[in-house]
């Protein structure tokens, strides 16, 4: 098929390009993954509380939460449970270890093809771990998302992007932000993905940045008297977001996001796919960081959109302070030629199938005239041969 021919050939392009910047780029160095607790003490169906921690503070006073916190230790973790996991928090631990058997493999990727030479996906996907919990979604109860509204389903059901099978390319509408390299969107950039997971936060006074590596998005938050929203109409692939403090947690509150992207990317391991289910300008988002410890935050996320989900979801992601992981150039839309070339292809394939179509119409109406032909003549024939008889 044309779409996973070329799919693949913007593989190789992107993992020829990032050759360049040596392998050291998938070979990120690993947090230190918290040891789990033993089975028998481990309470399998709640998160335990959140610890009571006072953290450091800035020169101004703030929770210094200043540093690089990836999550790439959390990309083999998916975003909902299996339906036998029902309300079940965490694995136990025969599932625990065969996950880490399955993350091993994935850890040793990169070095395995560095120490044969090799450049491939060992040195692309970046997912260092995925811990024990059975799901990022911890609201609903069952860590499974919640019904599509009908409006929400057929929106989904039309939806265009480069993932979804068998579909026709005429226009970058036909795409979704993510293939045409302008952004994953929000809030789909703050959840785990297959790679380039990086994610630096900086403060200062009356404000905190979240810096992305994924496509380098950076989130500039207003806090306090300095958050304001925005006017209708206005709106980023970011949102508008407004900060402020509630003790040692950060409240962040988001609206205003555009159309255009969803809230979900389909690399997150267990979302639904293609990147079809859009958002509506209802689209909200509540988000908490709480440090739990000198080198660990606590981040949850809702995520509420009347229109297009029958109730809101929360995440929650156990953040590691890894100051030797290190942001590589993200150069996505640099050179992408990719689009315009899906645009062609598949031009140039539907232009095919045509002229296919209108000679298999030509020979198929030839063959019947000559059948016709045929049939008269025989039938001339055989009257002739009546008459003769006479």
């Amino acid at each position: 098929m044309i779409t996973s021919t070329i799919r693949m050939a913007m593989a190789a392009a992107i993992l020829a390009g990032t050759a360049l910047a040596g392998s050291a780029f998938a070979q990120q160095a690993a947090a230190p993954a918290a040891k789990p607790a033993a089975t028998d003490t481990l309470d399998l169906y709640h998160l335990p509380p959140y610890p009571k921690y006072n953290p450091k503070r800035t020169a101004w006073g703030d929770p210094d939460m200043r540093g690089t916190w990836p999550i790439d230790s959390l990309g083999g973790l998916p975003f909902q449970r299996t339906v036998a996991q029902g309300k079940r928090v965490f694995l136990t631990e025969e599932e625990y270890q065969a996950r880490e058997k399955a993350m091993d493999r994935s850890r040793q990727a990169a070095a395995n093809e560095t120490k044969s030479n090799k450049l491939g996906m060992g040195n692309w996907v970046e997912m260092t771990g995925a811990g024990r919990r059975t799901s990022l979604l911890v609201d609903p109860e069952d860590g499974r998302l919640p019904e599509l509204t009908p409006t929400g389903k057929r929106l989904n059901s039309i939806g265009r992007s480069s993932w979804v099978a068998g579909q026709s390319y005429d226009w970058i509408n036909d795409f979704d932000a993510w293939d045409r390299c302008v952004t994953r969107g929000f809030p789909a950039s703050m959840l785990p993905f297959r790679y380039n997971n990086g994610i630096q936060i900086f403060q200062a006074p009356g404000y905190f940045v979240i810096s992305l590596e994924m496509i380098h998005d950076a989130r500039i938050i207003p806090l306090g008297k300095n958050a304001q929203t925005w006017p209708a109409g206005v709106t980023s692939w970011m949102g508008n977001s407004r900060g402020h403090w509630e003790g040692n947690t950060l409240v962040i509150e988001t609206d205003h996001i555009r159309q255009g992207s969803s809230p979900l990317n389909m690399a997150t391991i267990g979302v639904p796919p293609n990147n079809t289910v859009v958002m509506s300008p209802q689209a909200r988002v509540l988000e908490k960081l709480t440090m739990s410890g000198p080198d660990s935050i606590i981040y949850e996320m809702t995520y509420s959109d009347p229109v297009i989900y029958t109730k809101p979801f929360t995440v929650r992601l156990d953040w590691q302070r890894n100051e030797k992981y290190g942001m590589f150039e993200y150069a996505c839309h640099e050179g992408d030629i990719q689009v315009a070339n899906y645009i062609k292809a598949s031009r140039a394939q539907r232009a095919q199938a045509a002229e296919a179509a209108t000679k298999a119409k030509a020979d198929a109406d030839a063959a019947k005239a000559k059948a016709d032909a045929d049939a008269a003549t025989a039938a001339a024939a055989a009257a002739d041969g009546k008459k003769k008889k006479k």
